[in-house]
């Protein structure tokens, strides 16, 4: 991804390429929510959580505490949902574009 270019984040026109990847990420997982057919107890706290992190990424950079506070919740509420695993590794993913680089 954009680390292994060595860059911090990259612009698409006037958008940065990493708000994009987690609004589409997060897009995905909403819609893959929506029509999943199990109800599970902690649902509503996904959604309203998915909720919140499209509103984030509408406007702009967000701020990477409230990412990782949201994608902790969402994780929490649907972790256990095989069938959302991959597209909740893609918002974790998606995430993690907006760390600094990692001390080692």
């Amino acid at each position: 991804m954009l680390r292994s270019l060595g860059q911090r984040h990259v612009a698409l026109g006037d958008e940065d390429v990493r708000v994009a990847a987690l609004r589409g990420a997060v897009a995905r997982l909403r819609r893959r929510l929506a029509v999943h057919p199990a109800d599970f107890s902690d649902r509503a706290i996904a959604e309203e959580e998915l909720a919140d992190l499209a509103a984030l990424t509408a406007r702009g950079v967000p701020d990477v505490r409230l990412l990782h506070r949201s994608l902790l919740l969402v994780a929490g509420a649907i972790g256990s949902v095989s069938a959302l695993s991959s597209e909740l590794t893609e918002v974790r993913l998606a995430v993690e574009l907006f760390e600094g680089p990692r001390e080692r």
